[in-house]
Formats: C-alpha cells, structure tokens, sequence
C-alpha cells in the first residue's frame, strides 16, 4: 500500500498572514474564498500535488516544532534563502553553518515561530558519493 502526502497543515493565528509569508518564501500562491482555511500551492488546482493548508486556531505556539521542513533553494544559494527569509519576517533560531566546508544549515522561524532549516541547494553541494539510502 502507498499513499501520498496531500497537506502540510499549520495551525495559525492569522492564517492569510502566514500563509503570504509562506507562499512568498516558496514562491507559490495564496488561493482562499469565505472559509477561513487557506491555501498555498505552486499552483490550482493542485490535483496530486502536496499543498500547505493553514487553520486558524485561537492558542499561540506554546513547544518547539516536532516535525519541521528542510528547504533547498533552487534558484539562489543557501545563503541568499536565509536573507530572503528574514526579509520576509523570519527569524534566525539557530545558525549551523560550517566555515571550513561551507556545509551546515541554517534554523529559522517563521513570524508564528514555527521552525523550519535552509540547507545549501544542489549547486552548493559536493558531488554525491556512491553510498545509497538504504530502507527498513
């Protein structure tokens, strides 16, 4: 059996809010109507596609993430993602880039505080090695 991932989902307090701040760090599009969930994707209809979903919620953020995204830049280095980010309205929890091999990551938060790391894109990784992933 395979199933596919549909949704990511945030629970926010301004839903459009983060949602804009999370299309324009993406670059994909806002799409909502009268419901009060929002909508991110490349593009709509977003059939077969993973979309963010963003619900508002009356709470605030209260623990650390347990589960986050990685992003690899596509068209910018990994450095010039971090700048867009802040930018943007996130902000730098932690940095864990290393000077000797210019590898590492960078963890941000979003304007809600939730976290999510910027690594180095393709162009700025080292060749990749022979040694698969292996699963189970």
């Amino acid at each position: 059996m395979t199933v596919s991932i549909t949704d990511i989902t945030f629970d926010a307090g301004d839903a459009r809010a983060l949602a804009t701040f999370w299309a324009n760090l993406l670059g994909w599009q806002v799409f909502y109507d009268d419901d009060p969930v929002v909508l991110v994707a490349p593009h709509y209809p977003t059939l077969g596609k993973t979309t963010m979903l963003f619900i508002p919620v009356p709470e605030g953020k209260t623990a650390k993430n347990r589960v986050h995204l990685d992003l690899t830049p596509t068209d910018m280095t990994r450095d010039e993602q971090v700048e867009q980010a802040i930018a943007l309205g996130a902000t730098v929890v932690g940095d864990h880039r290393e000077e000797e091999d210019g590898g590492g990551w960078v963890t941000l938060a979003d304007p809600e505080g939730n976290e999510f790391c910027i690594v180095r894109s393709d162009a700025e990784r080292p060749a990749p090695t022979t040694k698969a992933w292996r699963l189970g």
